[in-house]
């Protein structure tokens, strides 16, 4: 087995699947590391001062004086660079270090990671990490079929089938097959396109094309698949994850680098100092200097004034290199680190639930955090739990989900007992509701309530799972329709299992098996889904489920007066942020049907026209369908995700959401989390399929007034759209628009919308949207995401903030800070990055100050001096002196006071010190510590006073937000929230095109189960003897179709008994 690259021989078959995201090794740190240091300009500064010490004729200070700070300085930031990359490491060598099974001499043995190879055939089994990009060869699934959970890659848990070419799927897992297998993949280089691929599989003399469908990417997990096959195709870096991770880089904040141009102002401001006192030295010199050569004679190797100006020159730069102290930056670091402590001790950014505390996890970014103008975030499992909930429905006219008391007011769900299900033993435990009318309903045997959950439990694609008895587990493309199926199961109807031509539902305790005859498939153009299914007592239906606006179109004129009722209903549900689906069903005649489903079959093999013919006899049968409601499934936030997104955007940071799922649970989501609202003026939507597309929504479509400049500027200023909008795009029409004709375009225009919402973008999109704002915007960008999918963007960003969430430490590992809750994030920027950013603003303002009034003591006393490169302030002495009475003024003050009047002191110095115990008896007197309490509150009382006074009469914007805080806020009016109906259509169906086909076809489904015996199809046991089995009557309803596939073990053990 082999594999080459059909443009470039990029990576030879041999080369191992070992990844790197440290920065640094044992031989590379200190150089690289020192490097980055030394981009410092104050450190080289230092380094070139510290060469200077080392030539005597200029020196006038001792070497050491400058090599203890600046290695201490060095050595600081270096352990702490270490300990970063450190952890890099050992998230590296724990990934590298995983097990896997890979075919070696006919053998399966374990091996890590790191050795796996190009063309190497690995084994995966079900809930294993991908290793690398693999080929897939053979499964455990009927027809080859592999699930995959796609997460870490674009966010999405729903479930994805991959499909082995059936030349490959016959290898099974035969070892000795597996073995011989030898063949050629030509395939494209790697890149960073997660859903695009192209190759070619040459096996016996016969070329097989190769596609995105039949490939395994690194980063996905295997689901509902016992084993799996694969062939390795890139390994390592060259795997499409690792091409979309981005590199580390070096990240500095807005503080440094504003220091570094003050450093260079310091600095030439420094020369002409040094340049002043230079030309007066040789002035000096030259006029008076030869007067004093007797005992200030010139040093060896002068003989000329000039030359001596010279050397002062750079003996003034020593002495005068306070001005810009290295003890600024050993101070900068000390107070970056004090302030990561701060975040990492903060109680309120502690999530108990997982126990999980905020980290600084680097420590020089701490006052960037309160400058942030950008963010940019994740969708999936940042913003949402990535947890479904049934919430509320609409039956016939009757809302159900909100709870009220006896005199009609709403009540808090916290405030109301959960439904009790205990009454069927097939009830997910997980599921709360708390509308206890809704199962009264039920129980009662209400028509159309039961009509509705049938319809639930009958109309989808899951597949049920059922490991022990009793315990299902539905695998669903969507996990929409999984909550659905859920509901339908806790109220009476579970959804048991399915055949290609049966699903086996059990209604209100009783087993039913209906037929199932067709499935008319969802697409993007139809918006809904329908099965027609056959009941055990012969009756033909038609159920449906879709977006409001396309079913409403399909309704029988009957339904008139329930339509208006469920609208409204819709209207409550989409103002809370619900995802709205209606359902509807369809009785049908038996003639009709016969002959309809023969047009089917017709339509089906059509080699021209398929879809459109396919199309219209879906079109045909679904009309005319009885309303029966309407559902509302919650994307649940995380908590405090819509206040949080409030609070950023009263602070004027504009929030950008980048997502790979798909535009309408996108745009679904920002409803909910109130990023969209119905007060915009608009929603623009950017799908364009060309360049031409793009350019012409971007700027034709999009009607927003601002000035155009004429030439292409650097950084774009801020400017104000003449209304508030929001802004969608796809990822499809992302890709144009950043290309360089249309990227200015795209940010002037993105820039000016309240919202920005990139759909079904790639992980490498959302990097470059990062680097596109940070190229034209003069702003600091903060990226935030929980998944491996994040990491691209998480490294682009100014701040990178990573939620250790349910897609793994992915995202966390390569953030600058981190916790487990979205809405920490308003508690990171608003208080400890804005305290951050005060207090190094203060710091640095009285850090210069101090040490120019230092260091012009020296520039004025050289004219005092003679120019002669002498100090006036020794900096050890006043090192001294600044401790001594900073830290020890009180100390030293009560151990003057107390040995002044001690026994002692009487002792020896009887006449000097006759107040032998006063300073004891004062303190111990009452009214000695009430003077000093006066005093001190005399002294401070004008300063709150006049504190009190200003914030009273010329409050700051912080006052005037600490005074509406101790205001209650006042009660937000009840309304209802209209919006149109297009919003509520934005119900997405995640699962994927053709995924019916797939289900009826029965490719996905297992010959076998684990609580079903097979039996022939034509058994030789009469109805009437099956029906005569103890256990079967027990179990079973039967249809009228008596031909079985599946009885239950005790069933089939009483059938072996009656055919001895």
């Amino acid at each position: 087995v082999f594999c080459s690259w059909e443009q470039t021989v990029l990576q030879n078959p041999g080369e191992n699947n070992s990844i790197k995201t440290s920065k640094y090794n044992f031989f590379t740190f200190l150089p690289l590391n020192l490097f980055e240091q030394f981009q410092r300009i104050a450190n080289a500064y230092f380094l070139f001062l510290l060469i200077l010490q080392l030539i005597p004729q200029i020196s006038s200070l001792a070497w050491f004086t400058t090599v203890v700070p600046l290695v201490l300085v060095l050595a600081v930031s270096g352990v702490k660079d270490a300990i970063d990359d450190f952890n890099r490491h050992k998230s590296d060598k724990h990934v590298n270090n995983r097990p896997v099974q890979v075919l070696i001499n006919g053998m399966l043995k374990d091996e890590k990671w790191m050795n796996v190879q190009v063309g190497d055939i690995i084994k995966l089994e079900n809930n294993n990490f991908v290793t690398a990009d693999l080929l897939l060869l053979s499964s455990s699934e009927p027809h080859s079929l592999t699930y995959i959970e796609t997460a870490e890659l674009d966010g999405e848990t729903n479930l994805k089938v991959k499909q082995a070419l059936t030349v490959t799927a016959e290898l099974g897992e035969d070892l000795q097959k597996l073995t011989e297998f030898n063949g050629e993949v030509k395939c494209e280089a790697p890149n960073n396109k997660l859903d695009k691929f192209t190759g070619t599989l040459t096996l016996r003399g016969e070329k097989y094309a190769l596609d995105n469908e039949k490939m395994l990417l690194r980063g996905c997990t295997i689901r509902n698949t016992e084993w799996c096959f694969g062939l390795v195709i890139y390994a390592g870096p060259d795997t499409k994850l690792m091409q979309n991770s981005g590199k580390t880089t070096f990240k500095r904040t807005s503080i440094d680098r504003l220091m570094n141009v003050l450093v260079l102002v310091i600095f030439a401001f420094l020369a002409l100092m040094c340049l002043i006192l230079a030309i007066g030295n040789g002035i000096w010199e030259y006029d008076k200097g030869y007067y004093f050569q007797v005992y200030l004679p010139w040093a060896e190797g002068v003989n000329s004034a000039s030359y001596s100006g010279f050397l002062m020159f750079w003996s003034y730069v020593i002495i005068l290199n306070t001005v810009v102290p290295i003890s600024l930056y050993v101070s900068v670091e000390i107070i970056r680190l004090g302030n990561s402590f701060y975040i990492d001790w903060d109680r309120k950014m502690y999530y108990p639930l997982n126990d999980t505390p905020a980290q600084a996890r680097t420590t020089t970014l701490n006052e960037e955090l309160g400058q942030i103008k950008y963010i940019f975030s994740d969708k999936t499992g940042t913003l949402t739990q990535n947890i479904m909930c049934f919430n509320k429905c609409s039956i016939n006219g009757k809302s159900y989900g909100d709870v009220y008391d006896m005199s009609g007011q709403r009540i808090e769900i916290n405030e109301v007992k959960k439904v009790d299900f205990s009454y069927n033993q097939l009830a997910d435990p997980k599921f709360a509701f708390y509308d206890h009318s809704l199962v009264e309903a039920v129980k009662l045997s209400d028509v159309p309530t039961h009509r509705f959950f049938r319809l639930l439990s009958l109309c989808h694609t899951v597949m049920p799972e059922e490991k022990k008895e009793g315990n299902l587990v539905y695998q669903a493309q969507s996990p929409d329709e999984g909550a659905l199926v859920t509901a339908a199961r806790n109220f009476g109807f579970v959804f048991r299992a399915r055949t290609p031509e049966t699903i086996t539902i059990v209604e209100m305790g009783e087993t039913k098996i209906y037929k199932l005859l067709a499935i008319l498939d969802f697409n993007n153009v139809r918006k809904r889904m329908s099965v027609i299914v056959r009941s055990p007592e012969g009756d033909l239906t038609l159920y449906c489920k879709g977006a409001d606006t396309i079913l409403y179109e399909l309704l029988h004129s009957s339904c008139d007066t329930l339509k208006e009722e469920t609208t409204e209903h819709l209207n409550e549900f989409a103002g809370e942020g619900l995802r709205t689906l209606v359902v509807a069903y369809k009785n049908l005649d038996e003639d009709y049907f016969q002959e309809w489903i023969r047009r089917h079959h017709e339509a089906s093999t059509a080699l021209e026209g398929r879809e459109d013919k396919l199309s219209e006899l879906y079109e045909e049968i679904e009309k005319d369908l009885m309303l029966l409601g309407a559902t509302a499934i919650e994307d649940k936030l995380q908590d405090g995700v819509p206040q949080t997104i409030e609070t950023l955007a009263k602070a004027n940071i504009k929030i950008w959401v980048l997502t790979g799922d798909k535009q309408e649970t996108a745009m679904n989501i920002g409803y909910s989390c109130n990023l969209l609202n119905d007060d915009m003026e608009d929603v623009f939507i950017i799908e364009g399929s060309t360049s031409d597309d793009v350019l012409n929504e971007l700027s034709d479509e999009i009607n927003i007034q601002f000035e155009k400049s004429s030439k292409k500027p650097k950084i774009i200023p801020d400017e104000q759209a003449n209304g508030v909008y929001g802004l969608v795009i796809t990822g499809h029409s992302l890709a144009y628009a950043l290309e360089g004709n249309l990227e200015l375009e795209l940010v002037r225009t993105a820039c000016l919308c309240k919202v920005v919402i990139c759909c079904r973008v790639t992980p490498l999109q959302k990097a470059q949207v990062v680097e596109l704002v940070k190229k034209y915007k003069k702003a600091v960008t903060l990226a935030i995401g929980d998944g491996a999918n994040d990491v691209s963007m998480i490294k682009t960003a100014h701040i990178g903030v990573g939620i250790s969430g349910q897609e793994g430490m992915q995202a966390v590992l390569s953030s600058d800070f981190s916790f487990a809750q979205f809405r920490y994030l308003q508690r990171l920027l608003l208080v400890h990055g804005r305290w951050s950013y005060i207090r190094m603003c203060k710091f640095l303002k009285y850090f210069f100050y101090k040490n120019f009034a230092f260091t012009l003591v020296h520039f004025w006393y050289g004219f005092f001096s003679g120019f002669s490169a002498q100090i006036g302030l020794d900096t050890s002495y006043w090192t001294v002196v600044n401790q001594f009475f900073i830290w020890g003024s009180l100390s030293v003050y009560f151990a003057i006071t107390f040995t002044m009047y001690s026994d002692g002191m009487y002792l020896i110095f009887t006449a000097s010190f006759p107040f032998i115990g006063t300073a004891r008896n004062t303190l111990s007197q009452p009214n000695v510590w009430l003077a000093i309490f006066l005093s001190i509150t005399l002294c401070v009382l004008p300063v709150v006073g006049f504190r009190f006074l200003k914030a009273q009469l010329k409050p700051t914007p912080s006052d005037k937000i600490k005074e509406a805080k101790k205001r209650p806020p006042p009660p937000s009016p009840k309304r209802r929230l209209r919006r149109t109906s297009t919003r509520r259509s934005g119900y997405a169906f995640s699962h994927q095109h053709g995924f019916g086909a797939l289900i009826m076809s029965g490719r996905n489904m297992r010959p076998k189960s684990p609580f079903r015996w097979p039996v022939p199809k034509h058994h030789p046991l009469s109805a009437s003897a099956v029906r005569k089995c103890c256990k079967l009557t027990e179990t079973l309803s039967w249809s009228r179709d008596t031909d079985l596939t599946f009885i239950s073990l005790p069933c089939f053990i009483c059938i072996a008994n009656l055919l001895s």
